[in-house]
C-alpha cells in the first residue's frame, strides 16, 4: 500500500504541473490575502476614528513587516531546503531543517521583542511620528512586539507547510486568526473605547490562535512532525536557512526600511499625506499579496521537482505563472486607476487624504503588471537555492532602488515625488531581474 510520503511525492512531480500549481495557489493566496487583511482591517476600524489614528497605525506598520520578515526568513529558508530534502527522499534531514526553522523563528521574535520595547520611544520617533501621533504608535506597537514570537513562529509554520504541499493546512490556520482579528476590531476599539490599543490587541490575538492551530497541522496527514530533540542551532541548519531565506528577509526587511522612509518623507507634508500613502500602501499590499500567493503555489513545486532533477517541469511552471499573473494584475491595475479615489475614500473619508492617496494609487498601479515577471523570477531564484541571485532581486524593489529614489525625488518634486517613488523602483527593478531569470533559465 502506498505511503502518504510517497502519495505526496508522485502528486508533486508527476501532476499536470498548470493544475498542480492552481490547486496549491488557491490555499496560499487566500493565505497571503488574509495577511493582508491583518493589516487592512486595524486601518479600516481605526479609520472611523480619526486621520492622526490611521497615521499612526501606518507608522507602527514597519514594525510588523519587520516581524514578518523574520518570519518568512525562518520559514522560507527552512521551507525551500526541506522541500528539495524531501524530493530527494531525505525525510530525516527534512525534520531537522523544520525543527530548527521553527526554533530559530521564536529565539528571534523574543529579542526581537526586548529590543524594541527597550528602544520604544526611539523607534517610534524615527517611524516618524509627530507630536499629535506619537502616544497612540508608542501603544500600538508596544502591545504587537509582545506577541512577536507568535508572529514569527506562524509564518515560519505557515512556509513550511506550504513547502510540504500542505497548503490547505496553513490557510486554515491564517484564516481562523484573521476571523478572530476582524471579529475583535470593532468590539475592543469602539465596544471597550480602547481606540488605537483595541486594534493591536486583536490584532495579536489572532496571531497567537494562528500560530496554535498551525502548530497543530504540523501533526497532521503527510506533514512533518516536529520535536525539540531535531532542533540543530549549528551552522550547518542556520547557514542553509540563511541561502534559503535571505530573499524573503531582503524582500520583506527592506519593505519595512522602504515603508518607514516613506512616512518620513510623507510626513513634511502633515498627517493626511501620511495617512493617505499608509492607505496606498495596504491596498497594493492587498493586490500584491494575491500575485505572491500565487507564486507561493508554484514554489513548493519549484523546489520539490528541482530536487527530484525534473527540470522541466520547474521551467513549465515558471512561464505559467508569468502569463497568469500577468493578466490578473493588469485587471487589477484597470480597477485601481478608474476607482481610486472611491477606494481611498473607504478606508478614509477625509478629501485631502483621499486626494494624496488617489494620486499615489494610480502611479502604482501603471507599475502593477511588472510584478508578475519580478516576483515569480525571484522565487524560483529562492526555490531552487540561489540565494545570492534571489536576494539581489529581492532587493531591487523597496531596497536597491526605493530608498535612494525615495531620498531623491521628493527634493526635485515635492509631494509627486514621494508618490511616484514605488512606481519607479518597480521598472527600475524589471530590468535588473531580467538578465537574472535569464542566466538560469539558460541552465533549465
Amino acid at each position: 500500500m502506498e505511503s502518504a510520503s510517497e502519495k505526496r511525492y508522485r502528486e508533486l512531480t508527476e501532476t499536470p504541473v498548470p493544475l498542480l500549481i492552481t490547486r496549491l495557489s488557491i490555499p496560499t493566496i487566500i493565505s497571503m490575502l488574509v495577511t493582508a487583511i491583518y493589516n487592512a482591517a486595524d486601518t479600516f476600524f481605526v479609520g472611523r476614528i480619526s486621520t492622526e489614528a490611521i497615521a499612526a497605525v501606518g507608522l507602527s506598520f514597519s514594525v510588523m513587516a519587520v516581524i514578518q520578515a523574520m518570519g518568512f526568513f525562518c520559514g522560507q529558508g527552512s521551507g525551500t531546503c526541506l522541500s528539495r530534502m524531501l524530493g530527494a527522499g531525505n525525510k530525516k534531514e527534512a525534520g531537522k531543517m523544520a525543527a530548527t526553522g521553527l526554533a530559530l523563528a521564536m529565539i528571534l521574535g523574543i529579542c526581537s521583542a526586548v529590543l524594541v520595547i527597550l528602544n520604544l520611544k526611539e523607534v517610534t520617533l524615527f517611524l516618524g511620528a509627530t507630536d499629535r501621533t506619537l502616544n497612540d504608535t508608542m501603544d500600538y506597537i508596544r502591545i504587537i512586539v509582545i506577541g512577536a514570537p507568535f508572529m514569527m513562529g506562524q509564518f515560519a509554520l505557515n512556509n513550511q507547510l506550504r513547502f510540504q504541499g500542505s497548503a490547505i493546512y496553513a490557510m486554515y490556520g491564517l484564516l481562523s486568526g484573521a476571523i478572530l482579528n476582524v471579529g475583535l476590531d470593532p468590539l475592543l476599539i469602539f465596544g471597550l473605547h480602547l481606540g488605537v490599543s483595541g486594534a493591536a490587541i486583536a490584532t495579536i490575538s489572532g496571531q497567537i490562535i494562528s500560530f496554535f492551530i498551525l502548530l497543530f497541522g504540523c501533526s497532521r496527514g503527510a506533514n512533518i512532525r516536529l520535536s525539540i530533540s531535531n532542533v540543530r542551532l549549528n551552522a550547518k541548519y542556520i547557514l542553509m536557512i540563511i541561502n534559503g531565506g535571505s530573499a524573503s528577509l531582503f524582500r520583506q526587511g527592506l519593505a519595512a526600511v522602504a515603508t518607514a522612509l516613506l512616512n518620513r518623507a510623507a510626513g513634511v507634508y502633515g498627517d493626511a499625506a501620511i495617512a493617505g500613502m499608509s492607505v496606498t500602501t495596504r491596498v497594493m499590499m492587498f493586490t500584491a499579496s494575491a500575485m505572491i500567493g500565487f507564486g507561493q503555489g508554484y514554489q513548493p513545486v519549484c523546489a520539490f521537482n528541482y530536487g527530484a532533477d525534473k527540470k522541466d517541469r520547474v521551467k513549465e511552471g515558471y512561464f505559467f505563472c508569468i502569463k497568469y499573473g500577468t493578466v490578473f494584475l493588469l485587471i487589477m491595475a484597470g480597477l485601481c486607476i478608474f476607482f481610486a479615489p472611491d477606494i481611498i475614500a473607504f478606508f478614509r473619508d477625509d478629501p485631502e487624504v483621499v486626494r494624496i492617496g488617489a494620486a499615489a494609487l494610480r502611479y502604482q498601479a501603471v507599475a502593477l503588471p511588472i510584478l508578475a515577471f519580478t516576483v515569480i523570477t525571484n522565487m524560483m531564484l529562492q526555490a531552487i537555492g540561489k540565494g545570492v541571485k534571489a536576494s539581489i532581486t529581492s532587493a531591487a524593489r523597496s531596497g536597491l532602488f526605493f530608498v535612494p529614489l525615495i531620498l531623491i525625488l521628493p527634493r526635485f518634486f515635492g509631494l509627486t515625488g514621494v508618490e511616484v517613488t514605488q512606481a519607479a523602483a518597480d521598472v527600475l527593478s524589471l530590468f535588473l531581474t531580467i538578465p537574472m531569470a535569464y542566466s538560469e533559465l539558460k541552465k533549465l
